[in-house]
């Protein structure tokens, strides 16, 4: 159901439209001066607005001109004295129409229904302009994002191969997409493969293509990886995961730069710049015989590791404040303020799936909490599955013994369950948890990071 905010100074103007569009099942708010309206439009989702031109205290004009200063609803102006002018600089300044009283019913709803579609057309191409925009930004000023950037800059322009490492979802994919976009080869194409998802008898086939009829399924020719990539970059994500009769096709793609199809003869140039990720300990794989160590130094020319968000709490803020405002615009609701002390319990966390989990966290929170996201919220909300709530209700504390090797892993254990549950308990402040619990504020900081 949509939302209509009615802007008139006139009472009987008010109760006129309201029984109109409220007959036509619209939501309607309304209000008799300009300031009240536009706190509304700060606060609450509306997607439309009837302001009259004259009115107390603001005029209809200068609340338009404000309202487009934050807001993209559209705004129908409505007036008793209306003139070509009036229409005009109305235009000018961004409203959808304008409308002279007394109003026509008819044109009215016409109106009021072709600015809806037109608010949601607004909103659905923002969306879809952020889904296929330029890359995202990295964000943090942190000192590991810092020299990640400072790295980026020296090497992208270069061909230079990269070898990108961190756990999972700690945004290697975005570290690659920022050393294509500044590269030589960012109108290039950027192709990537995530050699994890595709089976070891299929990965040959998708990096290198095949020829019609060199196995069962192949009714036709494929274009493989390498060659849509010529030009611009190949990404090859997880390369841990490549199967090691892979490996040996892509050392000698990256020696010759030039590759064979499945089941064909005929070599092939290619010019692509690699860029490979991985969550894994390489070094370790080569001592187990599951990487080959002549295709480590090939695709090592440049290393760059992405610190874990434990690594990086500092950061945090940004980049929750970044996702909460991308994640209310993707839900048309007015951004959300995160507390200071909702922060500082995020900050507190364990982090064990990084850049994603904070992400999917911020979005549960949005949905869940109230006008703004308290330390409360982030208590019960953190951990969808074990809520601080539950476990204080069961007497369970979910601690599997099985997993600790020693007296000390049990107390870390102990330690960082009873921190975490008194810092939410006392929504985040530092300070009064420390008070609290008999600590100094330095020693329980240094003991969350």
């Amino acid at each position: 159901m949509a939302t209509v905010l009615i802007i008139d100074d006139e009472r009987p103007i008010r109760s006129s439209l309201r029984d109109i569009l409220e007959y036509e099942d619209y939501k309607v708010l309304d209000v008799d001066n300009g300031a009240d309206g536009l706190e509304i439009l700060k606060k609450e989702k509306i997607d439309l607005v009837l302001c009259d031109i004259k009115m107390n205290k603001m005029d209809g004009m200068e609340v338009l001109s404000v309202a487009k200063e934050f807001s993209d609803v559209p705004i129908i102006m409505i007036s008793g004295h209306g003139t070509i002018e009036t229409a005009v600089e109305a235009a000018r300044k961004g409203a959808f129409d304008f409308l002279e009283k007394p109003l026509d019913l008819n044109r009215l709803l016409i109106t009021v229904r072709n600015a809806l579609e037109k608010g949601t057309l607004v909103k659905e191409t923002k969306v879809l302009k952020r889904k296929v925009s330029k890359t995202k930004e990295i964000l943090g000023d942190s000192q590991g994002i810092s020299i990640i950037k400072d790295s980026i800059d020296k090497v992208a322009p270069t061909d230079a191969r990269v070898l990108i490492t961190g756990a999972n979802g700690s945004g290697k994919e975005l570290v690659a997409r920022w050393l294509h976009e500044k590269s030589n080869r960012a109108s290039a194409p950027l192709v990537e493969v995530n050699c994890a998802a595709i089976p070891s008898e299929l990965i040959e086939s998708e990096l290198f293509g095949h020829e019609k009829g060199s196995f069962t399924s192949a009714v036709k020719q494929r274009i493989g990886k390498f060659e849509q990539a010529s030009g611009g970059t190949l990404f090859l994500d997880e390369i841990g995961d490549m199967s090691l009769s892979a490996q040996a096709k892509v050392l000698r793609a990256l020696q010759e730069n030039k590759i064979t199809r499945v089941g064909g003869e005929k070599e092939i140039s290619v010019d692509v710049r690699v860029i490979a990720a991985t969550n894994k300990d390489l070094l370790k794989e080569i001592d187990e015989g599951n990487f080959r160590m002549d295709l480590y130094h090939r695709l090592s020319v440049i290393l760059i590791h992405v610190p874990s968000l434990a690594q990086r709490r500092d950061d945090i803020p940004m980049l929750a404040s970044s996702f909460c405002a991308e994640i209310c615009e993707d839900y048309n609701i007015p951004t959300k303020d995160i507390t200071k002390d909702a922060m500082a319990a995020l900050q507190a966390l364990p982090w064990t799936g990084n850049i994603r989990e904070l992400r999917n966290m911020v979005e549960r929170l949005i949905i869940l909490s109230g006008k703004e996201v308290t330390a409360a919220d982030v208590s019960m909300f953190a951990n969808p599955s074990v809520s601080t709530h539950n476990s204080a209700s069961t007497g369970s504390s979910m601690i599997d013994l099985d997993r600790m090797e020693s007296y000390e892993d049990f107390m870390n254990f102990a330690e960082n369950k009873f921190l975490t549950h008194k810092l939410n308990k006392n929504e985040g402040d530092i300070g009064r948890t420390a008070q609290k619990i008999g600590m100094s504020e330095a020693e329980l900081r240094n003991k969350l990071k």
